[in-house]
């Protein structure tokens, strides 16, 4: 039996924020990550904004970890018009396409210069329970198995969270509400290598879109995500038909296969019990609209560590006190991404046609000015426009 104060299972940006915080507060932490490499393989387009990189609490990049500097974004209709997003912030960069296998690596890194103990390849078997209550977890690395004993343990263990079922958090997501996303990795394509594309169609990218995120001048991540019950057949499979559709990725090369689900809704309330947390894709930590988790696990990660570290300090780690973190995470991201969400069921709504007809409207206006939660009013008066929308546009305001 091994103890420590925290013990956080899942080694992604979520569990290296969650032990990042706790350590900085100065007590034991033990971070373990399932897999042999944090970081790999990625379940993600690599996409991160400026914004959001200072919303983890960070100002300037690494080199080591960027792929490719990013200056906006464009966004297509059915028919292939297009509007842009330029200069969020009004600088001359507006985020990165980043190598998630450095980035991951960085961020644990972090939290091990601040005193944790990472272990990669080292799995929670299971957890272990005194009176109903969690109090620790069974780890293996490879044939080795040991108990360790912790005042609180945090599952940040990914979107498919074993553990924070078998704490006893109902973690089930509706269909609407998990994108089943593929995803290649490409060379030799001809593409804008300074502009994340997004692409939307409700018939080859149902419930979803599809993207081209540049990781060099002819080099990117090419993906989809689709959501039942929109769509009839596999994300691979619409993946495929898609990049047939763009003629500088037809005679691209597949260096690199991902598939995975993720979350874009089904928030959860309550993300604690006894001694307990869950953070990241596990409490469902993404933007709901276009799926993107880095930083909202990231923070997630750091509310629960900075929580608990608190609950040690006071000794006191029970459902009510560490219901603090319900209370922080919810004023600081919950409330806006239900209002994100509320966006991205208008979205999934409109057919072809008025997707089409929304572009039109917007030719000419930067779309960095929609981007903000509080501005979605925006968008709800030029939807008015069409009177069969407006019950739909009410949604945003």
């Amino acid at each position: 039996m091994v103890d420590c104060d925290i013990l956080v299972i899942g080694g992604g940006p979520a569990g290296s924020g969650a032990a990042l915080a706790a350590s900085k507060a100065g007590l034991s932490v033990l971070m373990v990550e399932k897999r042999a490499e944090i970081g790999a393989p990625k379940r993600c387009a690599e996409g991160l904004s400026r914004s959001s990189f200072e919303r983890m609490g960070f100002k300037e990049p690494k080199p080591e970890w960027i792929s490719r500097t990013m200056i906006g974004a464009t966004v297509y209709s059915p028919d292939r018009n297009c509007v842009k997003m330029t200069h969020v912030l009004g600088g001359n960069e507006d985020g990165w396409v980043v190598d998630r296998k450095v980035f991951d690596k960085w961020l644990a890194s972090l939290a091990a210069e601040a005193g944790a103990k990472v272990m990669a390849k080292t799995e929670a078997v299971s957890l272990i329970k005194e009176d109903g209550k969690v109090t620790g977890a069974r780890l293996r690395y490879r044939d080795n198995e040991w108990d360790v004993k912790a005042g609180v343990v945090i599952a940040a263990d990914g979107v498919e969270s074993k553990i924070a079922r078998e704490a006893g958090i109902d973690t089930t997501l509706k269909l609407t509400d998990i994108a089943s996303g593929a995803q290649f990795e490409m060379t030799n394509i001809d593409i804008d290598p300074d502009r994340l594309e997004i692409y939307f169609d409700q018939e080859l990218a149902p419930g979803g879109y599809f993207w081209i995120f540049p990781k060099g001048k002819n080099k990117a991540n090419v993906g989809i995500g689709v959501r039942k019950p929109f769509s009839k057949d596999a994300a691979y499979d619409y993946l495929k038909k898609c990049i047939e559709t763009v003629p500088g990725l037809k005679n691209g090369s597949v260096l690199e296969v991902n598939s995975g689900g993720v979350p874009v809704g089904g928030l959860l309330k309550d993300m604690v019990l006894d001694n307990f947390m869950v953070a990241g894709d596990a409490a469902h930590h993404a933007n709901p609209m276009h799926g993107g988790g880095i930083a909202e696990a990231f923070v997630g990660g750091r509310i629960a560590g900075e929580v608990a570290a608190e609950g040690i300090a006071a000794g006191n780690t029970s459902k009510k006190f560490l219901s603090r973190y319900n209370d922080r995470w919810w004023k600081e991201r919950g409330n806006k991404l239900m209002k994100v969400y509320k966006l991205k069921e208008v979205i999934e709504s409109l057919n072809n046609e008025e997707l089409n007809w929304l572009c039109h409207e917007l030719q000419g206006m930067n779309l960095s000015d929609f981007s903000s939660a509080n501005k979605f009013g925006l968008l709800a008066k030029i939807l008015m426009k069409k009177p069969k929308l407006v019950l739909l546009a009410r949604k945003l305001i």
